[in-house]
């Protein structure tokens, strides 16, 4: 079960979005990370490197936790908003629920749900603000 505190410096470090360090700081080793119900990518190492692809396509990212944050025991869930500006001027708003079991101070497991319609980029003009 994570502490508060680790669980306020993890929400932190997404929000001033260092994703990457974000997975390496609070991810265990062998950790699965799920999208809806696609296949689990598997390992900290692979989670950082998606991380890293992603970051990297985007111009700009915004990222806000929706509180509350909901603990029971060994599993969170998070309510998330992300933008993503992209180089072409489009734009990304994401909300998804990130349902996390932690192993002590770390995630183990964490499931993402959305709804994949929101992947397609729009005109920065249709989209709200994060």
């Amino acid at each position: 079960m994570p502490s508060p505190d680790t669980l306020e410096r993890f929400i932190a470090m997404v929000e001033a979005n260092d994703h990457v360090q974000a997975v390496l700081d609070f991810y265990t080793e062998q950790s699965t990370m799920q999208e809806n119900q696609g296949t689990p990518r598997v390992g900290r190492e692979a989670h950082a490197n998606n991380e890293r692809r992603v970051m990297a396509k985007a111009r700009d990212v915004r990222s806000r936790c929706v509180r509350p944050v909901l603990v029971n025991g060994d599993h969170v869930v998070i309510r998330w908003i992300f933008r993503f500006d992209w180089p072409d001027g489009t734009v990304t708003h994401m909300e998804e629920l990130a349902w996390q079991r932690w192993a002590g101070e770390r995630i183990a497991e964490e499931t993402f749900f959305y709804d994949p319609a929101q992947m397609k980029p729009r005109p920065a003009s249709e989209v709200p603000q994060a």
